[in-house]
């Protein structure tokens, strides 16, 4: 990808520019003569991009001021509220624009809980996506099948044909197995990868309220190349899902 190196005066006017066809990441030094020169530092930061990931998808992996992380790992763990941006049609679709959580639910005083904050109440109130968060009332007044963290972000208030997209960066080729944090119906639920329909795995157990949760290995996802990669998770009504774990199988 090329880039652009300048130099700029004191008063911020280009003087001189130049292109260079490498990765390279720039840094700009002020200098006492009053010149800013933009020289550069070779960065191995960047991931590779698979070659079968779409070149015509117009989303971005998920940042804000608070996640500045990139696309997610792995193996590791995809947050589902962490969808990339890019808007409805593009990085998700809901059946409303409506952010039934973060942007409806959680204005209210109550569901403003003194354990979490304004990012966490209002996270993403403007997507259309539905997110909200673990509650002491709600997700803690009782036992859980598995323990979620408080304040853990999920994505719920689902219907059938949603999906939303996730950008992510494949550390090492293989077949990966897939455990989910979720709640309520024992559904089915699928992943796409570039597109191509990857997986189908099945919520083991129904666990009776929308806010009882579990934790448990739903199925398995095959990568065959490293880099970068969209992955799509296609969803029905009944669940909240708070995050996937990809763990390599067999420890390969």
């Amino acid at each position: 990808m090329p880039l652009r190196t300048f130099w700029l005066d004191k008063n911020s006017v280009i003087l001189q520019m130049f292109t260079m066809n490498t990765p390279f990441l720039i840094f700009c030094l002020a200098v006492p003569v009053g010149l800013i020169g933009c020289s550069s530092l070779q960065s191995d930061s960047r991931a590779k991009t698979s070659s079968t990931f779409p070149a015509d998808y117009k989303g971005q992996p998920f940042g804000d001021a608070v996640y500045q992380g990139g696309p997610q790992t792995i193996p590791g763990r995809v947050e589902c509220s962490y969808f990339d941006m890019g808007g409805e049609g593009v990085a998700y679709h809901d059946v409303d624009a409506i952010n039934h959580g973060s942007g409806e639910l959680n204005l209210m005083p109550y569901h403003q809980r003194p354990h979490a904050t304004p990012y966490i109440w209002g996270f993403r109130k403007d997507e259309g996506m539905d997110i909200s968060y673990t509650k002491d009332f709600a997700d803690f007044s009782h036992p859980n099948f598995f323990t979620p963290a408080t304040n853990q972000l999920y994505i719920g208030w689902t219907s059938d044909g949603e999906w939303c997209n996730y950008t992510v960066n494949v550390k090492k080729t293989g077949t990966y197995t897939i455990t989910a944090l979720y709640s309520n119906d024992p559904n089915t639920i699928w992943f796409s990868v570039n597109n191509k329909p990857a997986s189908e795995c099945k919520l083991p157990m129904a666990t009776g309220s929308w806010h009882i949760w579990n934790k448990a290995e739903i199925g398995t996802i095959t990568f065959t190349a490293a880099g970068l990669h969209l992955l799509t998770l296609r969803y029905n009504a009944g669940n909240n899902f708070a995050y996937f774990d990809f763990e390599q199988a067999n420890h390969q």
